[in-house]
């Protein structure tokens, strides 16, 4: 019998993994969530970032609201298996629901944060209902 892919997955006690998401060419971290085996289902079948929303408590298909979609190139799983890389192209350039490329967007420095990278579409016009 053929193990499933699924299984090498380790889930914490709450059903969910964390997913870090990096762009395709830069390699820059772009973000990090959360998915459960349902999301990674979805994400391997449609080649989309999709995550489990743990505020919303329902799966979370980046770009669902923006626009701004991930399309999936890889999936890797870590050595220890309790980690998740999706390999993305973002579409429209922003990660961040701040409008912004990555969500690291802030740096320590002198034991203050600095923000380091501009917002790219304010978020009222990101979110604007159409």
């Amino acid at each position: 019998m053929t193990k499933d892919w699924i299984d090498e997955v380790k889930f914490n006690a709450d059903g969910l993994v964390p997913v870090v998401a990096q762009d395709f060419q830069s390699g820059r971290v772009l973000m990090l969530a959360w998915a459960n085996a349902e999301a990674l289902r979805e994400a391997c079948s449609t080649g989309r970032g999709v995550y489990f929303s743990r505020s919303r408590g329902r799966l979370w298909r980046k770009g669902e609201e923006s626009g701004n979609v991930q399309k999936l190139h890889e999936i890797r799983l870590d050595c220890d298996g309790d980690s998740v890389l999706y390999v993305v192209t973002q579409v429209g350039g922003m990660a961040c629901h701040t409008g912004r490329e990555s969500c690291f967007y802030r740096r320590l420095e002198n034991d203050e944060w600095h923000t380091t990278d501009p917002v790219i579409v304010s978020p009222d016009r990101l979110y604007a209902k159409h």
